[in-house]
């Protein structure tokens, strides 16, 4: 019988700004451990599977009671784009619905997770992929050129255009779209704001002791 909604952890053995960073401890708990054990509260996922080159990550998933798939070099390489990289973690997920998540977003809680997915079940005929983003008031340039603003007519910053990042920390639509099309984000999206601290990716040292700053501020 076909899963309805499955959970993808993706870890990749290798990081160029942070060594091994899915696998770093964190808060005195690896990044993945965490991760599992936030998804294993929610009643709403049929499996989590963890794509991984990793074997420590396979150890992880084995110990924790849950799914594993062992990515090619390929797909593991910096040579593979994101577009690659999605249609194959689809083409590897056998789900009617995926949702691919991370990490890197340690801060993300239960509850939002929870909410995530009462809004997709109720939205999900009228969507095509549900995808989450954090506000973004910024200045923004391309080049030497701005792009939500008049540099004659500069605004204070609260009155820019209410511009918005996605953030990829969660993201739910098909998997067969997903496959066909290589991208998380439909051509009828429902994007869904998280606050600017549970968004939070990691990427750099400095972002990891700050998401571990902020964790433990949350815990206390």
């Amino acid at each position: 019988m076909q899963k309805n909604l499955t959970a993808v952890i993706t870890v990749r053995k290798g990081s160029v700004r942070v060594p091994n960073k899915n696998l770093k401890l964190f808060c005195g708990k690896n990044l993945l451990i965490h991760k599992i054990e936030v998804l294993k509260k929610i009643k709403g996922l049929d499996e989590i599977i963890i794509n991984t080159d990793s074997d420590e990550a396979i150890t992880i998933a084995q110990k924790y009671d849950v799914s594993h798939f062992k990515r090619e070099d390929y797909y593991a390489s910096s040579e593979c784009t994101n577009s690659e990289f999605w249609a194959n973690v689809a083409q590897n997920t056998k789900s009617k619905y995926i949702m691919f998540t991370h990490c890197t977003n340690p801060l993300i809680k239960v509850e939002t997770y929870i909410k995530f997915i009462d809004t997709f079940k109720k939205l999900k005929d009228k969507y095509d992929s549900f995808n989450t983003v954090t506000d973004l008031r910024e200045f923004l340039f391309v080049k030497d050129k701005p792009i939500n603003f008049d540099l004659a007519k500069a605004p204070n910053s609260q009155d820019l255009p209410n511009t918005f990042k996605l953030n990829f920390a969660i993201n739910i639509l098909l998997t067969e779209q997903m496959f066909k099309t290589k991208t998380l984000v439909g051509k009828k999206p429902y994007f869904y704001k998280l606050h600017e601290v549970e968004g939070f990716d990691i990427n750099t040292p400095l972002e990891f002791q700050f998401a571990e700053h902020l964790f433990k501020k949350d815990k206390m």
